[in-house]
């Protein structure tokens, strides 16, 4: 352990030795008094970081688009990515992963205003969590993003989602607005928010926001049984019961400019109870296990540019977790444990322009974890964990590359040595086009996840001998943008992608022993992704004050278990079968229509048929899904006040539906909101 903290200690004394090496201070242009935001945007957009922005393809949710999309949440928004595939436990209160390209939900990073969302204790993210009211911008990105000057914890994802909260903007002359929405609906949905944001000086702005959320999470759904040969075993309709969430979220962010840069601050807390609705089988309708959550984190950022050609930003982080479960059903086995996760994070990112041609960034990060619970017998496991990034970007006139390498240093006190891996990556695009509205990209990156604290160490589950999960990606793609002046068309743009993916040492868990109550983790799964995907984006303009978009995904895959050769059987063989609730066709589509102060919102999801097991075989099968919905929004102006009315009908055909089988979702559901802006 003295080796890895005087290793430590050298690696961020390199990165900050770095920072000396500045040339004389450059001073920003002035910049209009009139809003906050607009010095915030021009201080954003540097020349150093334009020549990678778009080396790496992303998907972007932001404006228009993303307030007319029927989603209440993070997890609702990213459905409409392409390659993504959303794991909703069931209404409400259930719980919302993601996954993409099929490598598995472990494999996202999750990042709210440039530092990661982490969960050491399981390693998953419930975006169900994560409000829209405070969202600006969704993106989307295969690998790591494109700007060189990040994080460390920014190239260890094999993907990554980034959030952006919504930035203080003031009209001219306008030091405080004043946001109060009211929603209400289908199962019981009371939802009071109100978003303050403050101009505190020219220079520094203040945002804070408050969310009630309650509902009973009951709906009424459809219960269906059929045999193979085609009988029906049962066809009934049932209420889902124990659905019902409260919760409360409070943030606070603090926005500022310095002379040479700028910085932020952020503080979260979140607090829950909720039913788990759990699994429709064995004719149990009602289930009775419960979840408590508390988060709470602070986090900040500095950027400062010194001289011309060198910049430097610092974040930190601390975050504290508490989550109970409860299981009251003495039939099945009482359970009633707490656990406490905490975490300290600092990262150091130095980023240098050589010349016109090439850019260069060193990073580095350093994390603990910890992981407290009241259960016999549990380890207390501790994590330190060190990653450092060298990276660099070429912009020629036609072709773009980024590199980079990753070292990760990995101690776990409650193992002996000490995990390293290097994993790399590179990035190339080329533009055959002089206006550069053409171009295609490739990339490969390698990378791996740590096991979590559970796989490790939960009591008579956990196995202290796993190994890393690694994952390669191989994407080939082409994209077309282009935006015109002449006729209705005023924009469009079209991204195609081939990729090849292979996850190997997979980490699965598995029976132990002849029953199904007690679990174990280990190491046998090899998984071979093939797959492409298609997103088409326009813009029209049919008419003066008549505005229309359009934009649609598609994504076919196979994602293919390879684990066991010998799982052949001709009736539940394993190998080389679509791996469960993975599709090989999905796809979505929004559509917009805005006319003065009227909007008209239309969504659709398609899901194909898939399995619930490795094993393709009938009794496994899953039959395809699909939703629409509509949404009209009015807009009112008195005399500076702003009223904004809208009415949502989601899953309009009423399709019975499951996500996960034998958690079934909403049937036609409603809400309104009513939207006050001061």
């Amino acid at each position: 352990m003295r080796n890895f903290s005087a290793t430590l200690v050298a690696l961020f004394a390199v990165c900050c030795s770095i920072g000396r090496a500045y040339s004389r201070p450059c001073r920003l242009p002035s910049l209009p008094d009139d809003s906050l935001a607009a010095r915030l945007d021009e201080v954003r957009i540097v020349a150093s970081r334009k020549s990678s922005e778009d080396i790496v393809a992303h998907q972007k949710l932001s404006g228009q688009r993303l307030q007319g999309l029927s989603s209440h949440s993070v997890a609702d928004a990213i459905r409409y990515f392409s390659g993504i595939q959303v794991k909703d436990y069931g209404g409400v209160g259930g719980l919302k992963t993601v996954d993409m390209r099929s490598m598995g939900s472990h494999h996202m990073g999750v990042f709210y205003d440039g530092i990661q969302l982490g969960n050491a204790q399981n390693g998953q993210i419930d975006l169900g969590r994560f409000s829209m009211d405070n969202i600006e911008e969704i993106s989307l990105y295969n690998g790591q993003k494109s700007s060189i000057f990040q994080s460390a914890k920014d190239y260890g994802a094999s993907g990554t989602i980034y959030l952006r909260s919504r930035r203080p903007r003031f009209a001219q002359g306008q030091r405080r607005n004043v946001t109060a929405t009211y929603r209400t609906g289908s199962f019981g949905m009371q939802n009071p928010s109100v978003l303050w944001e403050e101009k505190v000086s020219d220079r520094v702005s203040a945002q804070m926001s408050a969310e009630y959320s309650r509902a009973t999470g009951k709906y009424r759904f459809r219960y269906r049984k059929v045999f193979s040969d085609g009988t029906v075993a049962w066809d009934t309709t049932a209420t889902r019961q124990n659905g019902d969430l409260r919760s409360v979220r409070l943030e606070s962010s603090l926005y500022g400019l310095s002379e040479h840069g700028r910085w932020q601050g952020k503080a979260y807390y979140y607090s829950s109870e909720r039913g788990i609705p759990g699994a429709i089988v064995n004719n149990v309708w009602k289930h009775s296990q419960r979840q408590w959550d508390k988060s709470l984190f602070v986090q900040g950022s500095v950027e400062h540019r010194f001289g011309e050609n060198y910049e430097l930003m610092v974040n930190a982080k601390l975050a504290y977790d508490k989550m109970r479960y409860l299981n009251p059903d003495t039939t099945l086995m009482y359970i009633d444990n707490t656990f406490r996760q905490k975490e300290a994070y600092l990262s150091v990112v130095n980023h240098y322009k050589i010349n016109k041609v090439y850019d260069a960034a060193l990073s580095a990060d350093w994390q603990w974890n910890s992981l407290d619970a009241d259960i016999v017998r549990f380890v207390y496991p501790r994590r330190n964990t060190v990653m450092v990034a060298a990276a660099g970007t070429a912009a020629w006139s036609r072709i773009k590359l980024l590199g980079s390498l990753l070292g990760t240093f990995v101690h776990d006190n409650a193992r002996s040595e000490t995990t390293r891996k290097l994993t790399p990556a590179l990035y190339i695009s080329a533009y055959p086009l002089s206006d550069k509205s053409f171009y295609l990209r490739i990339f490969y990156k390698r990378m791996f996840r740590m096991p979590t604290f559970n796989d490790l160490y939960y009591t008579d589950f956990g196995n202290i001998s796993l190994k890393p999960e690694y994952a390669t990606q191989y994407d080939a793609g082409v994209c077309y943008k282009k935006g015109l002046r002449h006729g209705i068309l005023r924009q469009l743009e079209v991204n195609t992608d081939a990729y090849y993916n292979r996850v190997s040492n997979k980490i699965v868990a598995v029976p132990k022993g002849s029953g199904q109550y007690r679990w174990m983790t280990m190491n046998l799964g090899l998984v071979k992704i093939v797959g492409a995907e298609v997103q088409a984006g326009t813009q029209w303009e049919p008419m003066k004050e008549l505005l229309a978009s359009l934009h649609l995904s598609y994504t076919w895959q196979l994602a293919r278990d390879y684990s066991d050769p010998t799982d052949r059987d001709s009736y539940g063989g394993t190998y080389k079968g679509q791996i469960a609730y993975i599709p090989r066709h999905s796809g979505s589509a929004t559509a917009n229509i805005q006319y003065r102060r009227w909007g008209l919102n239309y969504s659709f999801i398609y899901v194909g048929e898939r399995y619930h097991n490795s094993a393709n075989i009938r009794a496994n099968h899953e039959e395809p899904w699909y939703t629409h919905d509509l949404g009209l929004t009015r807009d009112f102006r008195f005399r500076g006040w702003g009223l904004s009315l809208a009415l949502e009908c989601n899953n309009v055909f009423d399709q019975q539906y499951d996500v996960v089988l034998n958690y079934p979702m909403p049937g036609r559901n409603w809400k309104m909101t009513v939207k006050i802006k001061v």
